[in-house]
């Protein structure tokens, strides 16, 4: 790296504070970049971005008081020009098409860090995107599938925490009929042999959460 160039000044943002120690350290490891700051929650994220105005914002997902869509969104809103990675457990594209809608250009497994880490930062530093193969390849095979609507999702996040089509139907102040038939089009949607098998789609395609 020419000398002269100034480092790629990064902030970053997760709620613990042993991951953003350790993509601390690989950004102190490179010689064209630099930790800006880091932000343990969605609120924090979005001070920080606004005080910082860093380069490049690598941020978590879930998060506490604001989650890591909501803090791209309002950083975006702000700062059109905002370069952001999302950083997350989960390869469950629902949550991915959300990230890229808020504004992410970047999408980045917490497994495979080491690995991505730094490509992505360079990459997005460059005014490019970064989509690891496995996320690309599995939002291309759902782009083209039918989303869950959000009555869809309750009722799918209600059957995940074991509740009977009765209790689900109490919950959301529906008829057992109208639940049965949501739960129908979900299994047509996903694809899914039974109830179980449904919400283990739901979760790996991060429709819903655990």
């Amino acid at each position: 790296m020419n000398p002269e160039t100034t480092p790629i000044r990064v902030l970053v943002c997760d709620d613990h504070p042993m991951m953003r120690e350790g993509i601390a350290a690989v950004i102190a490891s490179q010689s064209d970049m630099c930790l800006a700051g880091e932000a343990g929650d969605g609120r924090e994220a979005v001070a920080q971005y606004r005080a910082l105005q860093p380069d490049v914002a690598l941020i978590d997902i879930q998060m506490p008081d604001m989650n890591g869509i909501e803090a791209i969104q309002a950083i975006r809103a702000e700062f059109a020009q905002a370069r952001i990675a999302v950083l997350t457990t989960y390869r469950g594209d629902a949550r991915a098409l959300q990230a890229i809608r808020s504004g992410a250009q970047a999408y980045l497994l917490k497994s495979a860090l080491r690995k991505e880490l730094t490509e992505a930062i360079r990459a997005l530093a460059a005014g490019k995107r970064y989509f690891p193969a496995e996320i690309a390849a599995e939002l291309a095979n759902h782009l083209g599938q039918e989303c869950l609507t959000p009555r869809e999702v309750q009722v799918l996040q209600l059957i995940a925490r074991g509740h009977s089509n009765k209790q689900v139907a109490g919950e959301l102040a529906l008829s057992e009929d109208t639940v049965k038939g949501h739960l129908r089009n979900i299994m047509d949607k996903l694809g899914a042999n039974n109830r179980t098998h449904a919400v283990t789609i739901g979760i790996e395609r991060g429709f819903i959460g655990l």
